[in-house]
């Protein structure tokens, strides 16, 4: 453990949010998976906010299925480096951050703290958009003025995520993802050409054409998103800190998180297996959330290669396809991601900054217990809200901001490789060949993405 894991761990429970233990490994097998998933299925969700749903409606509107391909390719990307963070932690206790600040020195340390400042930046950049999102998709559904409902939802998030504690939060993010089964339905009711799908798939409608490589740096900086690591390490954290206070004892007094090697041999193999089952379930349903978008927009859209430049008109152009049914899904869709997705994005990037420098983190901590992340956090919230309401362009800013993701994206792969790879932090769990191999590959692609991505931007693309 990293003194600064052990410094903020609390010897009582007393002056704690209202804590509910995850519960210990014993019990069935299926009441183990289901205890378990959480951190793979929030995150996969979570990649599926009003960003990505932008982004691939995008791609659907512009180029019909000829980015289709891009679901397959980021698949297996997307599983081997949300496992690394997953393992990553259940082999040390510590997140992203507090990783990054015991594996390297000051130095590399300041470089690393300026990325992840640009990362709050665009999280917040991103977060606005997501609240711009949810009230456009509330005045869908004729419920008030979307700056209003921006507002509203700003505010909602900010108290909930300041004064509830964890278990509850975490309960809350995986209903929240169920609203995003709406875009299956809006495939099941539209008219599909399913021929012209599998062309798309298999890569037959690739272009060498500069707007077009642009999005699909969009498309992978939206699946492949920096906040995803920091958001996967940080709630599997939270469980195994919830894990320790529940198990604790007079005897023991400190809540210490149970590494893979505080484990038997058995057990921790368990441990390994759920936390995989757990990553590639929730990537599993990020991409199906992101093949049924491609799919019914470029349904609606990509005959007429349309432009979508909001929310309503995504929505609207899903009417003379599917009638007023998708319309109403979409817009659903729309406000469940968003609300999913803000407090994701603020509270990643605020955990991951205080724990780089060493300071308390916790969204079971009292805001007093933890100043700087309950600050960063408040401030990126904060920023987002005035963004929402003083009027921007919601669908460019999504896309805007996913092509930012993915320009950070290979910086912190290079950051986790060296992580999950170190014989020292890791021991006998560090990096296999297997996900050496896929691990680097997908750095190699994210830094060529966001290579390209640098000269889309100044290019204006």
């Amino acid at each position: 453990m990293s003194d600064q894991h052990a410094d903020e761990a609390p010897s009582t429970t007393e002056g704690d949010k209202q804590p509910a233990g995850s519960g210990d490994d014993s019990g069935g097998g299926v009441r183990r998976a289901l205890r378990a998933v959480g951190p793979g299925i929030v995150t996969g969700a979570a990649d599926d906010d009003p960003s990505g749903i932008a982004t691939y409606a995008q791609s659907g509107a512009m180029y019909g299925t000829g980015l289709l391909w891009t679901v397959p390719l980021t698949l297996p990307l997307m599983i081997v480096v949300q496992e690394a963070c997953e393992r990553m932690t259940l082999a040390t206790g510590d997140s992203f951050g507090a990783l990054i600040r015991r594996r390297f020195q000051r130095g590399a340390r300041t470089w690393i703290a300026v990325l992840l400042a640009a990362l709050l930046v665009a999280n917040s950049v991103n977060a606005a958009a997501d609240l711009v999102a949810i009230g456009e998709g509330m005045s869908l559904l004729h419920a008030g003025p979307a700056p209003l409902w921006s507002l509203i939802a700003g505010v909602v998030i900010g108290f909930v995520v300041v004064r509830g504690s964890f278990a509850w939060i975490s309960r809350v993010f995986k209903w929240l993802c169920l609203v995003l089964f709406a875009y299956v339905g809006v495939v099941v009711v539209a008219s599909v050409d399913w021929a012209d799908v599998l062309s798309g798939l298999l890569g037959r409608g690739f272009e060498w054409e500069p707007q077009y490589l642009g999005l699909v740096v969009a498309v992978l900086g939206t699946t492949i998103s920096p906040y995803m690591f920091f958001w996967q390490t940080e709630e599997r954290e939270e469980m195994l800190r919830s894990d320790a206070r529940s198990h604790r004892t007079e005897k023991t007094g400190r809540a210490k998180p149970k590494t893979l090697d505080d484990r038997s041999p058995a057990e921790a193999r368990r441990a390994l297996w759920l936390g995989r089952f757990d990553v590639v379930i929730g990537m599993l349903f990020s991409v199906a959330i992101m093949f049924a978008i491609v799919v019914s927009s470029a349904a609606a859209l990509g005959v007429h290669h349309q432009k979508v430049d909001s929310a309503e008109a995504a929505a609207k152009a899903l009417q003379p396809i599917a009638g007023d049914f998708a319309f109403a899904l979409f817009a659903i869709g729309f406000i469940g991601s968003g609300m999913l997705a803000v407090p994701v994005l603020a509270a990643s990037g605020a955990a991951g900054f205080a724990a780089l420098l060493g300071r308390p983190w916790s969204l079971d901590r009292k805001p007093h217990q933890a100043r700087t992340f309950y600050a960063l956090l408040l401030v990126g919230l904060t920023t987002a809200v005035v963004l929402s309401i003083i009027g921007v362009d919601p669908i460019g800013l999504l896309v805007l901001s996913a092509t930012i993701n993915g320009i950070a994206a290979g910086p912190f792969l290079i950051v986790l490789m060296l992580i999950t790879g170190n014989r020292k932090l890791m021991g006998e769990h560090r990096n296999g060949w297997a996900a050496r191999i896929l691990g680097w590959t997908t750095a190699v692609i994210m830094c060529g993405a966001g290579a390209f991505g640098i000269v889309s931007l100044a290019l204006g693309h």
